[in-house]
């Protein structure tokens, strides 16, 4: 079952209270699709690493708003499995992102109080992208703060399927049977097994797809769109999204 993680409550006078966000309810999950670096740098004349670069830094200042806003949980959407497919050349870069990330925000986000997990199947990415992430989650593992959970390699689809088969072998094993299988059995075979499931998706860069991300926890989220470019996300429009998602009425298919 799902695991209520503790949080700081650390809010800055950076925040900005015009919106009337209510800070008790602040959700609890909110999982980011971070779209645009490459079209942001292509609209500069500048290469697509360029805009990756950019979004590096915004991943900073989110992290840290959403830390001082009392978010529990930020899962960020950093390298799917289909992004394999791109430009050798980016993706060596993109490989290289968590090593510069970790390597120089790392002592502030112990400071900070964050919790560095991971999503996806790592064994597959690079031996310097593996060390850097490792270091940070074992270096960060007894905080208890804003849970920062990059989905690295991640493919939701692969992810049930993974599941499915362990599942499977168990009902083979005879461990199980078929009848005892629940929506909460599955759940607890998914990478997310011991996370909250998201309250809220946030998706810049004008697409409105999931693209293989949660697909099974964001089953009762609230999506928020924008037309914004990753690189040019910042904390206001962290706030929207945030203020945006405290006016809906969320009735998980009730009235």
């Amino acid at each position: 079952m799902p695991i209520k993680f503790p949080f700081s409550k650390n809010k800055k006078q950076t925040i900005n209270r015009t919106l009337g966000l209510d800070y008790d309810h602040i959700p609890k999950h909110v999982a980011i699709i971070m779209d645009g670096n490459g079209r942001w740098a292509k609209n500069r004349g500048m290469p697509r690493i360029a805009g990756h670069k950019e979004g590096m830094s915004v991943v900073k200042k989110i992290v840290r708003h959403a830390s001082d806003l009392g978010v529990e949980i930020l899962t960020l959407y950093a390298f799917s499995t289909e992004n394999w497919k791109r430009p050798k050349n980016e993706v060596d870069f993109l490989m290289k992102l968590p090593v510069d990330f970790l390597g120089t925000y790392l002592p502030e986000l112990i400071e900070r109080n964050v919790q560095v997990q991971t999503i996806g199947d790592v064994t597959l990415l690079p031996a310097h992208t593996q060390k850097a992430i490792k270091d940070a989650v074992e270096k960060t593992s007894t905080n208890d703060g804003l849970i920062l959970n990059f989905a690295l390699n991640y493919g939701s689809r692969y992810e049930m399927v993974h599941a499915v088969k362990e599942i499977a072998e168990n009902v083979e094993k005879g461990t199980i049977s078929a009848e005892d299988v629940t929506e909460e059995m599955f759940t607890s075979h998914l990478y997310t097994s011991k996370l909250l499931e998201p309250d809220l998706l946030i998706r810049t860069s004008g697409e409105q797809r999931l693209s293989n991300f949660l697909l099974w926890q964001l089953a009762y989220s609230e999506f928020w769109f924008t037309e914004v470019f990753w690189p040019d996300f910042d904390e206001s429009h962290f706030e929207k999204a945030l203020y945006d998602y405290q006016n809906r009425k969320r009735r998980y298919g009730g009235i």
